[in-house]
């Protein structure tokens, strides 16, 4: 050894390094304190002199007689997956593990962790490849099934999986140790220096997998698990590969390597809700293939009708044994959970979108966040749920029917109904505390919901912007509870969703959502009996329709509001209809009778000492001024109107007459001021997180920095009012569009 060492001049430590052996076993045996070194030790040290022929012979011949009995190659894989599809993405993560450096020690044991949810082909997946590499590895392929989830039997112990590996190894029986840890030791003893590719299947979890992981560099080790077997990443460096659902088209080629593609050919609809139906889970796909199969005069149609209509899509996803019922293999995961995290799991049911944040599902389940967090933690773990998105979780449609089942038979009505009425509650009360965020001074007449659930754990906001992005993301889900509230005759509840929402889509120019919100607040109103909320509904829907351009309905709706606030004596609300009515008249040229209703906006808000509604009055006058063509007039009100809302406290109200002062002075040919007046109103208008006027004041900055010659200003401000007003799809982007190219096109 110590001649080879020299001669490659190595040191003690390069070898031991290159080796995969330790420092002190080469001091020993270059001291002449081991007469006979095990043979695997042997092939460690030959590779790394680089011997071959007799030289290699002679190193080898002086280790002690090997451990197996027999020379037989291990080729344990089971049969290639027939009727494979799809992966690809998959496969070519799963080869670049045998890419990098040509160097064994200086890459380790390769490890990758193939996770995923019950029935999404992690097994079939890991089979493929090992048989597409399998003679990557001349010493051979060991396959053990260590059955962490299914029905037959518990999980293989460590110790009995490690005597499988050793017997298909060639051990004799005799020479393997009954002590776990001395078993562990023998099983790394006789993979040093060895090439193989070892298929671990269905772990359990890590502590099941670590004795059986090689100890040296030169075996891939390939794990599958329902469980994400994260200590295996962080202690291990195992590499994860997170398994999903299959896409659409590798799903229907799955169907039609099963049943024939020309069958799939002639019905490509019932094909479609054949995938939908599964949710691209293989297993589903597989068992609805057999049964095609099976039955080859039965139509694709039929089939999906039957799971279409099924009570219960598992009711009808079942196979010939409990390998291939897709109830059962969800069985046995959810078995594996603790009460908190059972419990979350059947709530999922409940919910009204596919996914949700964990603020949300901390309401739903009505337990403390820190629970909550514990518990999702151990549902992605499993597998049961995904993260999709950082915060919010989600399961594939089959999971949610198996959690609805289980809900059904576990949990009774009343406590079904308490989880969804704290989910309601939840959502009632965080859209009430992000529209405050947005708008702090919005009120209605001091009445406010404040009877909630125990349990609902509303969210709350710091700034605007974590508002409207709460806003964004919870649409849908807003949506659906509104109508959950409805359906439990909870109509109260129900508008004050509608009205909490109306901010967030004032400034994301959302009159559609707008208007469709308050059809069910004006509903739900007039089944609750309440005038008031009748009224701010029909107003709402006028203010909205106003907007859209569709006149004769909105004034239809603001008539109508103006008679329930006539009714009710609200000064301030009649004020704010006649204002509206104003707008209407005005944009159909009736200027006369948009002044006339100006001014009885203007005065009702005066008698009422509604200092904000007399300023928009004010400033709804000055734009009437403008369109008539007469500015300085315009430029009075306007002015007065900033100064109302800013005495008030009222930004929002404050850059709306600022736009309008700057349109005064553009009008008046006073492009310095009103480029002045635009920047104060489009910074206020971003402050405040309102998309669409900010864009219409850089839209009027352009504007007025064109008229004055700056053509690079007018450029920059029109671009960035496009900008928003495309993602907007907001109908003012053609018109700012026009601006550029006709701006462009002349100084060509």
């Amino acid at each position: 050894m110590r001649a080879h060492r020299r001669r490659l001049g190595m040191t003690q430590e390069e070898l031991a390094e290159r080796a995969g052996v330790s420092v002190r076993s080469v001091g020993k045996w270059e001291a002449g304190k081991v007469a006979a070194p095990r043979s695997s030790t042997m092939r460690l040290l030959a590779d790394a002199f680089r011997l071959e022929g007799a030289d290699r012979e002679r190193l080898l011949g002086s280790a002690t007689e090997p451990v197996r009995g027999t020379e037989i190659t291990p080729a344990q894989l089971p049969s290639d997956p027939a009727g494979f599809t799809g992966r690809d993405r998959e496969l070519g993560r799963l080869d670049a593990l045998l890419a990098g450096p040509p160097d064994r020690a200086a890459r380790g044991v390769i490890i990758s962790a193939v996770s995923g949810t019950a029935g999404v082909g992690k097994t079939t997946l890991a089979i493929r490849w090992a048989h597409r590499v399998r003679d990557r590895f001349p010493d051979g392929q060991l396959y053990v099934n260590l059955r962490g989830f299914g029905p037959v039997g518990p999980p293989v112990p460590p110790g009995e999986a490690l005597r499988g590996l050793l017997d298909g190894l060639g051990v004799t029986p005799q020479r393997i140790p009954a002590d776990l840890e001395a078993r562990a030791a023998l099983y790394r003893s006789v993979l040093a220096g060895q090439r193989l590719l070892i298929l671990l299947d269905n772990a359990g979890d890590a502590e099941q997998v670590r004795p059986l992981l090689p100890g040296v560099p030169g075996c891939v080790v390939i794990v599958t698990s329902r469980d994400r077997l994260a200590g295996l990443t962080v202690a291990d460096g195992a590499q994860m590969l997170l398994l999903d659902v299959l896409d659409t088209g590798s799903a229907r080629d799955l169907l039609a390597r099963r049943i024939g593609a020309g069958r799939v050919a002639r019905e490509p609809d019932a094909v479609d809700d054949l995938v939908r139906s599964c949710a691209r889970l293989p297993l589903a796909l597989a068992i609805v293939a057999a049964r095609a199969a099976a039955n080859p005069g039965f139509p694709l149609t039929a089939l999906a009708a039957e799971l279409r209509d099924a009570r219960s899509r598992l009711d009808v996803l079942t196979g010939p044994d409990p390998a291939t019922d897709v109830r059962g293999v969800f069985s046995w995961s959810y078995r594996k959970l603790g009460p908190d995290a059972a419990r979350l799991f059947r709530l999922f049911a409940l919910h009204v979108t596919p996914v949700v944040g964990a603020a949300a599902l901390t309401g739903l389940a009505g337990l403390a966040a820190r629970r909550v967090r514990t518990a999702l933690r151990e549902l992605v773990a499993a597998n049961l749920v995904s993260e999709q998105l950082p915060g919010r979780f989600g399961c594939h449609d089959l999971l949610r029917d198996y959690a609805r089942d289980l809900a059904e038979e576990i949990d009774s009505r009343r406590d079904r109904a308490a989880a969804t009425r704290r989910m309601i509650d939840h959502y009632l009360h965080t859209a009430l505390a992000a529209d405050q965020c947005l708008k702090s001074d919005r009120s209605l007449s001091n009445r406010r919901p404040t009877e909630m659930a125990e349990g609902a754990a509303p969210e709350s906001f710091g700034d605007g912007a974590r508002s409207m992005a709460w806003f964004a993301a919870e649409q849908p889900a807003l949506r659906a509870a509104a109508d959950l509230a409805v359906a439990a005759g909870l109509d109260v509840t129900a508008w004050w969703m509608a009205w909490a929402v109306l901010t967030y889509l004032e400034r994301r120019w959302d009159k559609r959502n707008w208007t469709h919100w308050q059809m069910i607040a004006i509903a739900a109103a007039e089944r609750a009996g309440d005038v008031l909320l009748q009224a701010v509904s029909h107003y709402n829907v006028g203010f909205a329709l106003a907007g859209l351009g569709d006149l004769d309905r909105a004034r239809s709706h603001l008539t109508t509001a103006l008679a329930l606030y006539r009714r009710l004596g609200n000064r301030s609300g009649m004020a704010d209809a006649h204002l509206n009515l104003g707008i209407v008249a005005r944009r159909e040229a009736r200027y006369s009778d948009a002044l006339e209703e100006g001014g009885h906006a203007l005065e009702l808000a005066r008698q009422a000492g509604d200092r904000v509604g007399e300023a928009r009055a004010m400033n709804n006058i000055g734009w009437c001024h403008l369109t008539m063509g007469d500015y300085r007039e315009a430029l009075d009100y306007c002015r007065r109107a900033v100064r109302l809302h800013e005495a008030a406290g009222n930004r929002m109200g404050a850059a709306h007459s600022w736009d309008s002062v700057g349109m005064a002075h553009f009008r008046l040919g006073e492009p310095a001021q009103a480029a002045s007046c635009y920047r104060r109103a489009a910074s206020i208008f971003r402050d405040e997180n309102d998309q669409q006027y900010q864009a219409i004041a850089l839209s009027h900055l352009g504007d007025t920095e064109e008229a004055a010659g700056r053509h690079r200003s007018a450029r920059d401000a029109w671009r960035n009012a496009l900008a928003i007003l495309t993602e907007l799809d907001h109908p003012d982007a053609d018109e700012v569009r026009a601006k550029l190219a006709t701006g462009q096109a002349a100084r060509r």
